[in-house]
């Protein structure tokens, strides 16, 4: 008899490797994917080796830190999208290219199945189970989590280190933190365990791996220049580089100045509210110089267009929506909208804080003789008086229909 053959996102982590195990008792065979999405401080032949000794007919790693920062986490940044007006989406957005990269994998290797190991009460859960579907409607996502003969064996962390045990899965022997982790080159995000009480200072707990604290910074404080064309970031300080390259030398500017934590108390797209712990540097200066060249660059009713748009654009990244017909659309918008969003922006760090320094654009549609107060220049005020005759038209009629009262 022929067995199935899975796909599994695999992590090198306690959870990844007890779902390798248990899914090969289950009968798979278990092809391991390790997404290289720019997790720092990893042995990355060492967890495929661990893959391979856990019992997988095959332990591959797929480098997509490049397609991660260009066409997953700088269009996000060109709509602006912040979830909830804060959270920069780091984790959210490479989802889907996680399920993209396994979907592609599963095709070339013969598995009808592809499992992960996303718990059944978050986020990652949907995007991985909504991208894969959109991309392959005919394969199986296979959450164990969610599958209440996995919970029941699998209780606690005491069981699944007792299942490594016996089934000879080496696994790190030190102690857990008092909460989660989960990292790659555009930010790290903690949450769970103590960070679940809002009363803990999740500042003072978390030991935070790109920021220092703001007030360990430097007292010079620092300056960085970006440049950018046609809405993407392609120089810092001088220096053309690729766009992952571009986000980690943003990481350690920002991050040696303090640059980028947040603290969230935000609504998950499964219904619970839930808290978490971040730190973006390099997106926060991204998204920060980006703004101010737009700043120059867009007219007045599309950038009000844009910004009326951006939270459905953050919530559809934030649920998973990131392969339907809908996105494509807007994909499509905000490339046309950044055709002129080009220029320099200089801005000083300071403890923590991101302040302009100096703009300027070749696509700039600031004009200073228009705007200057001084007397002079192109803009003749006279032209207000019948504008604003025109513009106040209707409110005289009603006015003199409804007066209002007070």
């Amino acid at each position: 008899m022929t067995k199935k053959r899975c796909v599994l996102a695999y992590s090198g982590g306690l959870d990844t490797s007890v779902i390798l195990g248990w899914l090969i008792e289950q009968g798979y065979e278990v092809v391991a994917v390790y997404v290289d999405l720019g997790q720092p401080c990893e042995d990355r032949e060492a967890i495929l080796a661990k893959a391979r000794d856990c019992g997988a007919v095959k332990a591959l790693i797929v480098d997509v830190r490049e397609e991660l920062c260009r066409d997953f986490a700088f269009p996000t940044m060109q709509w602006q999208a912040r979830y909830e007006g804060t959270y920069l989406l780091g984790t959210s957005i490479a989802r889907p290219l996680i399920s993209k990269v396994c979907v592609e994998i599963a095709h070339r290797e013969g598995c009808s199945v592809f499992a992960h190991g996303a718990t059944g009460k978050g986020n990652d859960q949907c995007r991985f189970q909504l991208a894969a579907e959109a991309l392959d409607p005919g394969i199986t996502v296979l959450a164990p989590w969610r599958i209440a003969a996995f919970r029941e064996r699998f209780p606690g962390r005491r069981e699944l280190i007792a299942f490594c045990d016996e089934k000879h899965i080496p696994v790190k022997a030190s102690k857990s933190k008092p909460y989660s982790s989960d990292e790659n080159c555009l930010h790290t995000s903690y949450e769970a365990g103590k960070l679940e009480e809002l009363t803990t200072d999740g500042f003072g707990l978390v030991e935070f791996g790109m920021t220092v604290s703001p007030r360990e910074a430097p007292e010079a404080g620092e300056v960085v220049t970006i440049d950018f064309e046609r809405g993407l970031p392609v120089r810092v300080n001088g220096r053309t580089l690729p766009a992952h390259e571009i986000v980690l030398e943003l990481n350690r500017i920002g991050g040696r100045n303090g640059v980028g934590r947040t603290d969230i108390v935000e609504n998950r797209l499964v219904g619970m509210k839930s808290r978490g712990v971040y730190e973006a540097p390099g997106m926060t200066l991204l998204y920060e110089a980006h703004r101010l060249v737009e700043q120059m660059t867009l007219d007045r009713d599309l950038v009000h267009l844009r910004d009326r748009l951006s939270p459905e654009v953050a919530e559809m990244v934030y649920y998973g929506f990131w392969y339907c017909a809908k996105m494509d659309a807007l994909l499509a918008f905000i490339r046309e909208t950044q055709r002129p969003v080009s220029g320099t922006v200089e801005l000083n760090l300071y403890k923590g804080n991101v302040l302009v320094k100096s703009r300027t654009s070749g696509q700039s549609l600031y004009d200073e003789a228009i705007a200057s107060m001084e007397g002079g220049g192109s803009y003749d005020q006279t032209d207000a008086e019948g504008f604003l005759r025109i513009l106040g038209l209707p409110h005289r009629v009603q006015g003199r229909v409804r007066p209002r009262k007070g």
